[in-house]
């Protein structure tokens, strides 16, 4: 079982996996695959969160980082703590997951036009396996407002 396997999985690269919520088993099988650390999006809720993802993804000695970002209303300041931890990452491999991978697949391909020379149309098209902003107004308005800010 590796993170390939992960709901909703995209290997970006060699370092960089997104993905939806990963279970207790998938996530004590990324220290073997050499992960040195997990971005956590989503916001801890009963029917998809683990009891202690950030105990079991430190007991693996792999660090971790939660960012929890509101569903339904998204906000700069959240993807300004993960661009921050993304220009930061240390060597190795890195899984960035939410519930889905939507929240994920939105932030990653919003910093890979700030920081990698992405253009709107590769974010976009990185997003489109998973979900179309258009099926969700408040983050295709999300998208549309950080695209637009000078940073």
């Amino acid at each position: 079982m590796g993170a390939e396997e992960i709901y909703n999985c995209i290997k970006v690269n060699e370092e960089i996996f997104t993905a939806g919520q990963p279970t207790a088993e998938q996530l004590l099988s990324l220290a073997g695959e050499g992960f040195v650390t997990v971005i956590n999006l989503a916001t801890v809720h009963p029917d998809y969160s683990l009891a202690d993802e950030e105990g079991l993804v430190r007991s693996l000695d792999i660090t971790y980082h939660h960012i929890p970002v509101d569903w339904d209303a998204p906000q700069a300041r959240d993807y300004d703590e993960f661009e921050r931890l993304m220009v930061q990452l240390p060597e190795g491999k890195t899984l960035i997951h939410c519930a889905a991978n939507y929240r994920v697949t939105a932030f990653y391909g919003l910093y890979a036009q700030r920081r990698l020379g992405w253009s709107a149309a590769q974010a976009d098209e990185f997003r489109a396996p998973i979900w179309s902003g258009a099926d969700y107004p408040v983050w295709e308005k999300f998208i549309r407002e950080m695209r637009q800010l000078d940073r």
